[in-house]
């Protein structure tokens, strides 16, 4: 290997860890951001969730004057996972329960935004529930791509 190219590779694995480090999965859409929010919602249902609230931000933002694009937060999740992490890092119950994103960018292409399991497991250095962050990642996965396609 060069020199030039052995100079390089900190900076490679410095913008990778960066970008890495951001801890958001982005899932694009095919539906609006009402039908996507809506999707989501009953296939959590549909898998045993709890949905705990639906926040529509750009329905308060537009009470108070103030235009946003479309944006709906989904909070949600099931307490035989949820309970299971907190016994591994208690610290994790301030990120739980679980929220999606569902919003349009200014190209308004909707979206469904999450934080990843590993994410969570590095910010509260969780030990011990590598096969529940595992099963959770899946689960968000599939619950995401399947609310997001047809």
């Amino acid at each position: 290997m060069n020199k030039k190219r052995l100079l390089l590779l900190p900076l490679f694995f410095w913008v990778v860890s960066v970008q890495a480090a951001d801890g958001v999965t982005n899932v694009p859409s095919q539906f609006s951001v009402e039908e996507t929010a809506n999707r989501m919602e009953t296939i959590l249902k549909q898998k045993g969730m709890t949905i705990f609230n639906r926040i529509r931000h750009s329905d308060g933002a537009k009470a108070v004057g103030i235009d946003l694009r479309d944006t709906q937060l989904l909070i949600f999740g099931n307490p035989k996972v949820g309970s299971l992490l907190m016994q591994c890092q208690q610290s994790v119950a301030i990120d739980l329960p679980l929220k999606a994103l569902v919003w349009q960018d200014e190209n308004s292409k909707v979206w469904i935004s999450y934080n990843q399991p590993a994410y969570l497991q590095r910010k509260h250095q969780i030990k011990g529930c590598a096969d529940t962050l595992t099963k959770m990642e899946k689960a968000l996965a599939g619950i995401t791509q399947a609310a997001a396609n047809k």
